[in-house]
């Protein structure tokens, strides 16, 4: 950070804060503590039946690669409408969420994943403006090995293993970097 997006100062500076446990930037012009915080992405496990809804993507990263749709929860919106607004943008889909599904720490790139569970209240889908194409995939016919980002593969492996036990608990976890 070269200025305060507070004042524009460039008497900006990376240090430890009285008080803190690790360095911020800080502004010697207005006193401002500068957090860099994760970012949160939002996401629908949309179901129909025995079969969910994929998209895949039309831009980077993993363009051309199959995803759940998801993407960054936007301000002034809670997690749920941020699911169901990527879900629009991405899939053009409706939906009737269920619940909070998954919730994913991605510590080496700074980013939670909260996914909710949600089924699709009509077949009038399609490709958004992030999406080359949208289908409904049974298990056996999920392209594995074009599932975009890790988070989404296990997402959709607690999916299908918890709907042969009819039940679907909440699901945390972390995501490490593989060396």
């Amino acid at each position: 950070m070269k200025f305060c997006s507070h004042c524009g100062s460039d008497a900006v500076t990376f240090s430890i804060p009285e008080g803190d446990d690790r360095p911020r930037h800080l502004c010697g012009g207005c006193g401002a503590i500068h957090y860099i915080n994760p970012r949160v992405i939002v996401g629908v496990l949309p179901y129909l039946g025995d079969e969910v809804l994929l998209c895949k993507r039309a831009i980077e990263p993993r363009l051309g690669l199959w995803t759940l749709p998801a993407g960054f929860m936007e301000n002034g919106e809670t997690s749920e409408e941020g699911a169901l607004r990527e879900s629009w943008e991405e899939a053009r889909a409706n939906i009737r969420v269920d619940d909070l599904y998954t919730v994913y720490d991605i510590p080496h790139i700074n980013q939670v994943y909260l996914i909710y569970r949600g089924e699709l209240t009509d077949t009038n889908f399609g490709a958004g403006p992030e999406s080359l194409e949208v289908e409904l995939f049974r298990e056996e016919e999920i392209p594995w090995d074009e599932i975009a980002f890790p988070i989404m593969s296990e997402t959709l492996g607690h999916y299908f293993a918890d709907r042969r036990e009819g039940r679907y608990p909440l699901h945390r976890g972390v995501i490490t970097r593989k060396l």
